[in-house]
């Protein structure tokens, strides 16, 4: 502990070494007659409308035309530019996000989220119905710390707020097409218009791609190709001065190819083992793959529906009633090749579907001396996650067991010699014996909290913030495993599997009080000190299996944070340091053994208590000014974070967190400079570094990734005042081999498999806006 906080606080000193030069700075201006700095970002995190540096919390805020420069198309792109954010994107149903080193990425119903992914207001934290596209976004808040108060129980870490852009009076339109590599197509606009009391706006975006992973097998396509669609229709009411309504609907589809499993222990015709080889899924054969998925063919078919109704009142003398609507649902479905071969042996498919439905009432007080705000929170999902599984009978015992000496399962060449065993082991009787399971889980789940924030101003100087949210919940689970005995073993083929007999349903209440305590201290009008103390909380976990019923505790997480805020002419940024203590720290790893205490079949996702953990960190951002033409900027983070080191910590003692980097730093500039007859150069190259990760926990350096670094960019010329742009963009220009996730449900079985991340990827775009 000693050592972590000499640490950060050597950190921190290093990181404030250029605080002189901008005080000097602020000496040489009257700042009550110079106004802020045009580009300085509004933010609602606090839900109300503040400059990012009067928040006392640590936030990251990314406007839509800052995404524009630098390239950014999707959430995950963007976690390279914000420190403690990390965002693995496995595919558009499996995304994990991560905030300082703590990963919210499971797929099972049972299970609640640790980080609130929220879009436009509304909490959209079930993993497979999270993913969003962010096209015509306003801006992207990153609110780093728990945030029960403010984004509900979900925020255990942090926040991620998607606002999109919302109508205005007047006409506007854009439309965007761009081509690249690997066919790659985009298409994307909007529309606006309308006057000062109603006005509407829609906007889309069509992204489609080939998979940068080429497949070998002949019933299957190249993997990772992309088919998204993604449309929004906005309507703004405004019948008055006083209140101010808005409509979202949203549609979001993808039918995206398969995600590339590669083996790291079987090789293929083309070569040895390679992760960044060319891939042989085949997956099970396309009529047995219909019978048993709906569909033999490897890939993602995934819906969502959403639409958000909200309200603001102003109601006189200081008072302003919110509220807040939503509702999404969800369906998606994918079928995977989990052994990473050509063998018929790891073939799995995921249904999972779910609605959820969310309403806040909040009601807020603004004076001089005093902000408040108390309201409600009624927040109900109902979700499934089903997972058939299929194999051939004899190729499963070969690979997985070996049963006949000699044969293996793939040979050097990629062919599949474990093929021949059903017809060995039944003397001919058989050559092929089709093998399926089923299993599911169910839930549930039902959140009624209370919640009051106040923030007393005693003098201008000192803001001090107190609040607290209540809640109550009813989680109801459930689980049902279909397990037919095999031809040749008279038994499950995964041994550990059992047969439920129907659905297994439990049901538990739970309740919580969470608080938080803010000071903000200005210095300045441009230099602000913060602190903050809060609690997050992820809900139990009702885990219900064929042979268990018991509930993992709620993991609570202790935030205590700090640091300094500031914004000059030319220079602005922060510098914070956090320290985290964990209860009951939830992990989710995959069954690999048939005698897990669990009682779940071996490649199964759990979540259990791996005792006390401890977090701390430094991050810090920079922007320099030196002209109005360019800026320069850098953001660094550093977390120390892990399991602690104790022997009641079991296996999992000593290990760092899954899917966080020690360092992440990402620095650049922005180049938008006047040409002749209207005409305007912009770039932003930039270059982004990440330490290693481990992909699991237990850590294992098999299933880890070493240090990467991308280099990106975008420049171009826009012409006619700004009415006509032509830009070229590149994502990691040098060609970085780099996984994005290893292990797998095929390291469930002692062959883990690995994910390759975007290769080299490089286009042109036209826009047009009227």
């Amino acid at each position: 502990m000693t050592r972590r906080i000499f640490k950060a606080a050597s950190l921190l000193l290093a990181s404030t070494a250029f605080l002189p030069s901008l005080a000097q700075a602020e000496d040489a201006v009257d700042l009550a007659d110079q106004g802020l700095d045009a580009s300085e970002i509004i933010v609602t995190a606090q839900k109300i409308e503040q400059r990012a540096i009067d928040v006392p919390m640590t936030i990251s805020a990314t406007s839509g035309e800052a995404l524009e420069r630098l390239g950014v198309s999707d959430l995950d792109e963007l976690s390279n530019y914000v420190p403690g954010l990390n965002i693995q994107e496995q595919s558009a149903n499996n995304p994990g996000i991560v905030i300082r080193g703590i990963t919210s990425d499971s797929g099972s119903s049972q299970q609640a989220a640790r980080v609130t992914l929220y879009y436009n207001g509304v909490d959209i934290s079930r993993s497979r119905g999270a993913y969003q596209a962010i096209y015509d976004m306003d801006r992207i808040e990153v609110i780093k710390g728990p945030q029960a108060t403010l984004f509900g129980t979900a925020s255990a870490v942090g926040a991620v707020s998607l606002i999109s852009k919302k109508p205005e009076p007047g006409f506007s339109a854009e439309l965007t097409g761009g081509y690249g590599n690997y066919d790659a197509t985009l298409l994307s606009g909007y529309i606006n218009a309308g006057n000062d009391v109603i006005a509407g706006r829609i906007a889309g975006e069509w992204r489609k791609r080939d998979g940068y992973v080429k497949n070998l097998s002949d019933r299957q396509d190249d993997l990772y190709a992309q088919d998204q669609l993604g449309l929004r229709a906005s309507l703004r009411f405004t019948p008055n001065d006083d209140l101010m309504i808005d409509l979202i609907g949203t549609y979001d589809r993808q039918r995206n190819s398969g995600t590339p499993f590669i083996s790291g222990t079987y090789g293929t015709s083309a070569g040895p083992a390679n992760p960044f080889g060319p891939a042989n899924l085949s997956g099970a054969p396309r009529e047995i793959g219909d019978a048993i998925f709906g569909d033999g063919k490897l890939g993602l078919v995934r819906d969502v529906y959403d639409i958000n109704l909200s309200a603001d009142w102003e109601l006189g003398g200081g008072w302003t009633l919110s509220l807040v609507n939503g509702y999404r649902e969800f369906d998606a479905d994918e079928v995977f090749d989990a052994d990473g071969t050509a063998a018929w042996f790891l073939e799995f498919a995921e249904e999972a579907s779910g609605w959820q439905a969310s309403q806040e009432t909040r009601l807020a007080y603004s004076g001089d001396t005093l902000r408040a705000s108390f309201g409600f929170n009624y927040f109900h999902e109902d979700s499934h996650q089903i997972v058939p599984f299929s194999s051939e009978e004899g190729t499963f015992l070969q690979c997985a067991a070996g049963v006949i000496a000699g044969l293996g399962c793939i040979a050097e060449d990629g062919s599949v010699a474990a093929a021949q065993a059903t017809g060995l082991l039944t003397e001919g009787a058989a050559s092929v014996i089709p093998y399926t399971s089923t299993f599911g889980n169910y839930g549930k789940n039902t959140t009624y909290s209370v919640f009051a924030d106040a923030t007393w101003i005693p003098v201008p100087e000192l803001e001090l913030t107190a609040g607290v949210r209540a809640l109550w919940e009813d989680r109801e689970s459930g689980y049902f495993a279909d397990v037919p005995d095999t031809v040749l073993t008279g038994g499950p083929l995964i041994p550990s599997q059992v047969d439920t007999d129907g659905t297994i349903w439990a049901d538990d209440s739970f309740d919580a009080i969470l608080p938080r305590f803010n000071a903000l201290y200005r210095i300045s009008r441009r230099v602000n000190l913060y602190a903050t103390i809060s609690k997050g909380r992820r809900s139990p976990t009702l885990s219900v299996s064929a042979t268990d019923i018991k509930v993992i505790p709620q993991e609570t997480v202790w935030n205590y944070e700090g640091g300094i805020k500031f914004a000059g002419d030319m220079v602005s940024g922060s510098v914070g340091v956090y320290y985290q203590e964990y209860s009951n720290f939830q992990i989710s790893r995959m069954v690999s053994d048939e005698n897990d205490p669990s009682g779940l079949p071996v490649g199964s996702s759990i979540t259990e208590s791996a005792g006390s953990a401890s977090n701390l960190g430094f991050e810090g951002d920079l922007q320099i000014r030196p002209s109005d033409w360019l800026t320069l900027f850098g953001n660094v983070g550093y977390i120390d974070g892990g399991i602690d080191d104790g022997e009641s910590n079991g296996i999992y003692a000593g290990d760092r967190f899954r899917l966080q980097p020690e360092w992440q730093w990402a620095a650049g500039f922005s180049i938008d400079a006047p040409l002749s007859g209207g005409a305007r150069f912009f770039a932003t190259p930039s270059v982004t570094y990440r330490s290693k990760i481990y992909f699991e926990v237990p850590n294992s350096e098999v299933v880890s990734q070493g240090p990467v670094t991308l280099v990106n960019a975008k420049a171009g010329v826009s012409f006619a005042d700004d009415q006509y742009k032509i830009a070229v963009f590149g994502r990691n220009i040098t060609d970085e081999d780099y996984l994005l996730d290893a292990g797998n449900t095929g390291g469930a079985f002692g062959i883990p498999t690995f994910i390759p991340a975007e290769p080299r990827m490089y286009g042109v775009e036209l826009t047009a806006r009227f």
